[in-house]
């Protein structure tokens, strides 16, 4: 591929061309050249030119927590249909939880997933289980799935709640460099919860989930942690309580990180008047006080990364009595417009490309794709002017469960460039 950008603002803190208005020479894979566009550069002979006059071109996001539903679930979305849809929010890499059916506990699995992704425009990385069929009981042959690909161990919304267990598992893995995420819930105070519990839920009658049924877990986690050593990640935490606690355990040089979800970040669990079950989640949506806390651990670098936690359902499972309903929502089309929407506005866009592209991959010890000269040309394009809306023609998921359904966005990807080709959306 041969391509001339021109007119594009560069959105990277990384790069020392970011808020910049630029020129970019591709080639190969790789950012060959960045001029100043107020030089009136031409493309070189033979190159493809895209103007992208007020436009964003930023590195693509990865997104460190997304659910597969293939192989088992097919009818919610494939890995073909997943990476479309991953492809049209700006992400060009996607790790994939292991709650799968069968689970992602073998070898056999990994290469599945990795054969997958090789005709793909985005990049998979698959999460293995951490114990055997997300039981929290034994562990996995931790080591054995490192080797064939697994990029990092999980069971995915269960909580390990065998304490014993995970110290074994964080000890062993730190051996080989494994990296383990945890989802904390102490799965005996949640137990039988539907939402939040506070105000709201009393107000609908509804049985609630107290903050403390996370907190006592991430306060037990990093305990174990210290115990150990050993790194961990904490995923979507939801309280405010919980970033406190991980912003102490960094002050203390623990070696802690932790990301929430977009929605955790946009919505509290007031949204949950209207019984929309797409707004019931795992964890679930809290107050506005935790909200605040959330993004200020997003300002002042405690959370690390922002992650869709996309999970796709189908009406069977989403349309129904509340009680009932599954949690979960799907997100990686929209995430990035919905946080520009959302944001208090002393969150900058560069915290928001700092936690979905460059803290993850950091994360994962992978190479970085800042906009610099001999990078790797792995970019997207954002016109943050464009309003759409999803509905049936504009949604590339197989499910339909989300909350900004046939609402007006404001921002869209146009083009995404990954992999040596250029996509336009």
């Amino acid at each position: 591929m041969k391509l001339f950008i021109t007119n594009a603002t560069v959105c990277d803190p990384q790069s020392a061309w970011n808020g910049k208005v630029c020129d970019l020479v591709l080639q190969n894979g790789v950012i060959e050249k960045i001029i100043s566009s107020a030089k009136k550069s031409q493309a070189p002979a033979g190159f493809k030119t895209l103007d992208v006059k007020g436009q964003w071109v930023l590195p693509g996001l990865f997104d460190l927590r997304c659910y597969s539903t293939e192989p088992g679930f097919e009818y919610k979305d494939d890995i073909s249909s997943l990476a479309a849809t991953a492809l049209a929010g700006g992400y060009t890499a996607l790790a994939l939880l292991p709650d799968t059916q069968p689970a992602v506990q073998t070898k056999a699995a990994i290469h599945f997933l990795l054969s997958k992704a090789e005709q793909l425009p985005v990049q998979l990385f698959p999460y293995s289980a951490l114990t055997h069929q997300l039981e929290g009981k034994e562990m996995n042959e931790l080591f054995d799935l490192f080797q064939a690909g697994a990029i990092g161990f999980t069971d995915a919304d269960k909580s390990v709640m065998n304490a014993g267990v995970l110290l074994r598992a964080m000890q062993y893995a730190s051996i080989f460099g494994g990296k383990i995420f945890i989802h904390a819930e102490d799965i005996h105070l949640s137990s039988g919860g539907r939402m939040h519990e506070g105000y709201t839920s009393v107000n609908l009658g509804l049985k609630g989930i107290p903050n403390m049924s996370e907190e006592i877990m991430v306060m037990r986690n990093i305990e174990l942690a210290k115990y150990a050593g050993t790194p961990l990640h904490f995923s979507h935490i939801s309280s405010k309580g919980s970033v406190e606690l991980i912003r102490k355990a960094k002050k203390q040089g623990l070696s802690i990180t932790c990301d929430v979800a977009v929605a955790h970040l946009i919505y509290t669990d007031e949204q949950l008047q209207s019984f929309d079950t797409n707004y019931k989640l795992n964890p679930p949506l809290r107050t506005k006080a935790d909200q605040k806390a959330l993004w200020e651990g997003i300002i002042d670098g405690t959370i690390n990364c922002i992650v869709s936690d996309h999970k796709p359902e189908d009406s069977e499972h989403k349309v129904l009595e509340f009680e009932y309903a599954a949690t979960g929502m799907i997100m990686l089309q929209t995430a990035f417009a919905l946080l520009l929407m959302h944001k208090p506005s002393s969150v900058l866009v560069n915290h928001l490309i700092t936690c979905l592209c460059h803290q993850p991959r950091e994360i994962l010890n992978m190479e970085s794709i800042s906009l610099t000269e001999g990078k790797k040309a792995e970019l997207t394009v954002f016109n943050p002017k464009e309003k759409w809306m999803l509905n049936e023609q504009t949604n590339l998921s197989k499910s339909k469960n989300s909350t900004c359904w046939n609402q007006t966005i404001q921002g869209r990807f146009s083009y995404t460039i990954n992999k040596n080709k250029l996509y336009k959306l």
